[in-house]
């Protein structure tokens, strides 16, 4: 088996919740349908994964398991019910908590599949930022923004430091959960300080 799968599958699934909910929330801010919600919801959730599976020359785990897309719509089901999208969570801890659990989550999950397809650092580092940004990258073309992550306070380099780190330790749930708690800790620490990398 190789290293880290059942990992991969923990990380991917608290993802998709995380990214699913923050998908719905723009696309009903958004004004959109009921389709355009779905379509935000979703590509925001397993576009990343997507992208990250054809790049690793595998087979593409959102279409070929269940449970991806089953997450996704139940999340919609959950977050609409109690009207999630109408209330103002954008800066609320929970709101950035989960946001920043789906980026770290995914940044993993996309180090591993790196990490177990032979890449080298440079490829393990793009295959785990892209996992993360890839979804909400799509989202934001599609409903003409500027890709959050290109102005967004230290958020891709999070990925990156997760996939470096990943890259020189050996995969276990112990090194697995350390580097979740650093990835946490220092994407709040940096919204807590406002950091920003340098802009020209």
């Amino acid at each position: 088996m190789p290293k880290g799968l059942k990992i991969f599958e923990l990380t991917d699934f608290i993802g998709i919740v995380a990214f699913s909910l923050s998908g719905f929330i723009i696309g009903a801010r958004k004004n959109l349908d009921i389709l355009g919600v779905l379509i935000s919801s979703y590509l925001t959730a397993l576009g990343g994964g997507v992208l990250r599976d054809i790049v690793a020359g595998r087979a593409i785990f959102a279409f070929s398991n269940i449970y991806p897309g089953l997450t996704v719509l139940i999340v919609i089901i959950v977050a609409n019910y109690f009207k999630i999208h109408k209330k103002e969570i954008e800066n609320k801890f929970i709101y950035i908590l989960s946001d920043t659990i789906g980026l770290v989550s995914f940044s993993i999950s996309g180090a591993i599949i790196g990490i177990n397809a032979g890449f080298n650092i440079f490829g393990v580092a793009f295959l785990s930022m892209i996992t993360a940004v890839g979804g909400g990258m799509i989202r934001d073309i599609l409903i003409n923004e500027i890709p959050f992550f290109l102005n967004r306070s230290f958020y891709a380099s999070i990925s990156i430091i997760i996939a470096i780190t990943l890259y020189f330790f050996t995969i276990n749930y112990f090194s697995m959960f350390f580097v979740f708690i650093i990835g946490i800790i220092l994407r709040l620490y940096a919204i807590k300080k406002d950091f920003h990398l340098p802009k020209f």
